[in-house]
């Protein structure tokens, strides 16, 4: 059994938005399912090994997990044989797996008509087809060679106007794990289309997200919410969070931000926000944008330490996502 604690009137939020919210966390390898249910908030874990990056476009939901990246579509036709009847308005079931090998996927995105992917492990950009685990299409000018090296943690991905064009990156480095030498100060923002660098000097940056003709990213070693000018590269905190902010999904004046605890570690030792706060959240918090308020957050027991994304379901109150052995799987067809 794993808990959960809430705070302001998130399922009052996803109710006027006829929305759910997926969230996946690879320490824990869940999916977890956020749904308003009458005035009741359901959590509903699904198990997923190391689900990482996910996006949502159309009814098709892709999942970025160790070995895989998992496509996911909506089917009315499944949730009606969710018993009780009635009970589900939306039920994501599992159309077809590709095999990647172990390429430490972070963010994944729709852009042209195809599914992108940051190849953390390869500091790429990729997208895939039937003949091969990944087609390399772009990586920062810094990086030199296509190798299994994680050279700079490329881990963010940005979609405007349907084409990929910003990336976040922790650190300017052409060796094997060279970002962690400055993880405090050495972040970067990258426009995809000149190779330049439109903001450094950031705290573990993560989830580019472009929103109302902004660009907004998680500064996650300060646990902030920020907004950055492309043109100038001047950073705006929004709002400072109890946690490692990674994993944005925005609506309208509204930013969902996941947190995680972070661990002092090798890894996550000496960033501002562990010296800002002695205790971290998991789970994530609604944030207005315009006032930087806390609407409403949602923080989970130890059980689960680690958030990587949070993604809108549109349309989906209260969805299921079946698991491979599902029954459903079994008896759902998509023509």
């Amino acid at each position: 059994m794993w808990d959960s604690t809430l705070r302001g009137d998130l399922g009052g939020i996803l109710g006027s938005l006829r929305s759910s919210l997926a969230v996946s966390t690879y320490q824990s390898g869940r999916i977890v399912l956020i749904r308003n249910q009458g005035d009741v908030v359901n959590t509903h874990l699904r198990s997923m090994r190391g689900p990482m990056g996910m996006a949502y476009r159309k009814g098709t939901l892709a999942v970025g997990t160790h070995n895989q990246v998992k496509i996911y579509r909506n089917l009315a036709s499944a949730a009606a044989n969710i018993e009780p009847a009635g009970s589900h308005d939306a039920c994501l079931v599992p159309m077809r797996a590709i095999y990647t090998g172990d390429l430490r996927i972070h963010d994944v995105a729709w852009a042209g008509g195809e599914l992108w992917a940051v190849a953390t492990r390869f500091s790429h950009l990729v997208t895939f087809d039937a003949e091969r685990s990944f087609v390399p299409r772009w990586k920062p000018p810094f990086v030199t060679a296509l190798t299994a090296e994680d050279r700079c943690h490329l881990n963010g991905l940005c979609v405007v106007d349907d084409e990929v064009r910003y990336v976040t990156a922790l650190g300017i480095s052409d060796t094997a794990g060279g970002w962690r030498e400055d993880k405090a100060r050495g972040g970067v923002i990258m426009d995809v289309t000149t190779s330049e660098i439109v903001a450094s000097g950031l705290s573990m940056p993560h989830s580019p997200r472009w929103h109302d003709g902004q660009l907004w990213f998680c500064e996650s070693g300060e646990g902030s919410l920020a907004r950055v000018d492309p043109a100038t590269g001047e950073v705006t905190t929004i709002a400072s969070l109890p946690g490692f902010t990674r994993g944005l999904s925005m609506v309208g004046p509204l930013a969902f931000v996941g947190l995680s605890q972070v661990r002092e570690s090798s890894t996550f030792g000496g960033l501002p926000l562990t010296s800002r706060l002695d205790r971290r959240q998991s789970g994530l918090a609604v944030v207005h944008i315009e006032t930087g308020e806390v609407l409403a957050s949602l923080a989970f027991d130890d059980q689960i330490q680690e958030i990587f994304e949070v993604t809108v379901l549109p349309g989906m109150s209260y969805p299921e996502l079946a698991e491979d052995d599902s029954p459903l799987v079994d008896n759902s067809f998509y023509l």
